[in-house]
């Protein structure tokens, strides 16, 4: 797919999961985007910092995880695309609270890695030190799928 095409489907997913107006966050371009053997690596020298190495480890341990950490309608903001080649860089901005009340609204610079309309890899950079406070530490017993 050309660059324009895998920016269109990157506006697109982040449209979906991220519309304000939804009652209920569609993720489920993301999900058909996303390769069976994707693998999403969280940067940095933290408890999170880890490589998830399928979609059912991205879907479950990693998303799954925060999910059950935040309120409903949690959502990640997307305010900015840029597309090269079979990347494509989305610098956005979370807008969640947690179950326990504390805001979690961490900035975030995605560099996607697609594959014929598919995602193949993630690499996330966002604040540590932000993401620990509010969520702590990732859980031991989520580890296992993480590489």
């Amino acid at each position: 797919m050309s660059a324009i095409a895998n920016k269109k489907l990157m506006e697109e997913i982040f449209a979906g999961a991220g519309n304000p107006d939804a009652a209920v966050r569609d993720r489920s371009l993301f999900v058909a985007s996303l390769a069976d053997d994707a693998r999403w690596v969280v940067t940095g020298q933290y408890s999170w910092s880890r490589t998830f190495t399928g979609k059912e480890a991205i879907l479950n341990d990693l998303h799954g995880h925060v999910r059950s950490l935040l309120v409903e309608r949690a959502r990640t903001i997307a305010h900015r695309f840029i597309a090269d080649g079979d990347y494509v860089v989305v610098e956005a901005r979370g807008d969640n609270v947690t179950k326990t009340g504390a805001r979690y609204d961490n900035d975030y610079c995605l560099v996607f890695h697609l594959e014929n309309g598919k995602i193949k890899e993630v690499r996330e950079y966002c604040d540590s030190v932000l993401t620990e406070k509010a969520l702590g530490r990732f859980p031991e017993s989520r580890r296992h799928a993480a590489g």
